[in-house]
């Protein structure tokens, strides 16, 4: 990217001018600040940051790298705190209600959404970053807006994509992945056959479980709520998509009703199963691992899109991840200024090499990045923020889609149905029934 101006600067956040100030606290910009998108900071300021914890090393390795060079260039002290996607959520929820906690707390989906009366206006950042970057992919305005205004900084998101054996796929007879759902179906009844079964989160698994669930589901034509947040769950699309999992589930491995987000990748790891839906971290620790037998297991594993349904058309989620700033923080302007370092290109690209694109950019100038060309295997996660449908398809984000989310109305309706410990009649007619709850508070 060319040397970015004050002029171009100018140019480029004209428009925004009117949707959200880009000074702070009525500080104006410094000539350094309109250059690298800095905030005055608080005098004597500190932050501290909650984030979930990695599942690929080289992210939390160049995070914390970028960190200490914010605090290098700024004497701002920045403590970073990790933990699992199931803690982080409840742990937010927690600050926004009792008025305490990290300054910024990196959660998932649509948390923002659940409070966004808690949360600083961070319109200034976004509106700098999109008008730097090449603008917000339409997803981030779902997760991160609230009444015209960004509640949220996108950080981007974990993108999921088919993971499998290459090999197992061609003795279970396919030349290439089928991008259908029947012959999906057939794929994995196929490897199952040649003792590689699958292996799908069921368990209460903020990213797996939820992403495969959903696009099942809305790839039949099912959706939790209509576009007007009338709940439609137990519909006849629903149905269908509940019978197909049943046939699915056949090919799991034994298990899976109790998996959450790193049982897939064990077994996968460990030749327990061929076929699972993933971010790119499996290909990632077989790839960088010393034992001959996963380097080998990295040559053979390929990745994909999920097949399109009936309704002709994309339905991935990915579980995304919101950056937020409590209106508790005593240093706001700090924490925009770390925000907005955080995101600029020098930072962001190196980061997304180090994890090898296990975060998807939510500003599309980084579609550029070398590491979506570096190695074919990581191109299929290029585009998973531009593809993905948000949380609240096909009505609104707001508090009912993510307690709904919360509850993981959608992931245990499909558990339900495919188990055979309800039907799907009766495991659509109980998740309609749970999702209602929220929406007709």
């Amino acid at each position: 990217m060319s040397k970015y101006s004050r002029r171009d600067f100018l140019k480029t956040t004209a428009g925004a001018a009117a949707a959200g100030t880009l000074g702070v606290g009525g500080a104006t910009l410094s000539e350094d600040a309109l250059a690298q998108g800095r905030w005055v900071p608080e005098k004597g300021a500190k932050l501290r940051v909650l984030r979930w914890k990695r599942f690929v090393q080289g992210d939390e390795d160049l995070w914390m790298q970028n960190t200490k060079k914010f605090t290098q260039k700024t004497g701002i002290e920045v403590r970073v705190d990790n933990e699992g996607w199931e803690d982080v959520r409840p742990k937010a929820a927690v600050a926004a209600n009792v008025g305490s906690g990290p300054d910024i707390i990196i959660s998932t989906f649509e948390d923002a959404h659940q409070y966004p009366e808690k949360l600083v206006d961070v319109t200034d950042v976004c509106n700098y970053l999109g008008g730097k970057y090449g603008g917000w992919y339409d997803v981030c305005k779902s997760y991160c807006t609230h009444k015209n205004r960004w509640i949220a900084v996108p950080m981007g998101c974990a993108g999921n994509a088919l993971v499998y054996r290459e090999s197992k796929m061609h003795e279970a007879g396919f030349d290439k992945f089928p991008s259908d759902l029947a012959g999906f179906l057939k794929l994995a009844q196929g490897m199952k056959a040649k003792g590689m079964p699958s292996g799908f989160a069921l368990g209460n698994a903020t990213g797996d479980g939820n992403s495969w669930t959903h696009w099942v589901v809305w790839a039949h034509g099912g959706k939790m709520v209509d576009q007007h947040n009338n709940v439609v769950i137990n519909s006849p699309e629903t149905i269908a998509a509940l019978e197909y999992a049943k046939e699915l589930y056949q090919t799991f491995a034994p298990g899976t009703l109790s998996w959450l987000d790193s049982n897939n990748n064990k077994a996968f790891l460990d030749g327990q199963i061929g076929l699972t839906l993933n971010g790119i971290s499996i290909y990632y620790a077989a790839k960088t691992s010393q034992d001959p037998k996963l380097k080998e297991l990295a040559n053979d594993i390929q990745h994909a899109h999920l097949p399109i349904g009936p309704i002709g058309k994309t339905t991935e989620l990915n579980l995304f991840f919101p950056m937020m700033l409590f209106k508790y923080s005593k240093h706001p302007n700090a924490a925009k200024a770390y925000l907005a370092f955080m995101m600029e290109k020098e930072q962001y690209e190196p980061w997304q090499q180090a994890a090898i694109g296990y975060v998807t950019q939510p500003l599309k100038a980084y579609e550029a990045n070398p590491i979506w060309t570096s190695d074919p295997k990581h191109t299929p996660y290029r585009d998973a923020m531009k593809i993905m449908l948000p949380n609240g398809y096909a009505g609104d984000m707001g508090y009912a889609s993510a307690a709904t989310m919360a509850d993981f109305i959608m992931v245990n309706m499909v558990a339900e149905a495919a188990s055979g410990s309800k039907s799907p009649k009766e495991a659509a007619a109980r998740a309609q029934q749970r999702a209602e709850r929220y929406y007709k508070l």
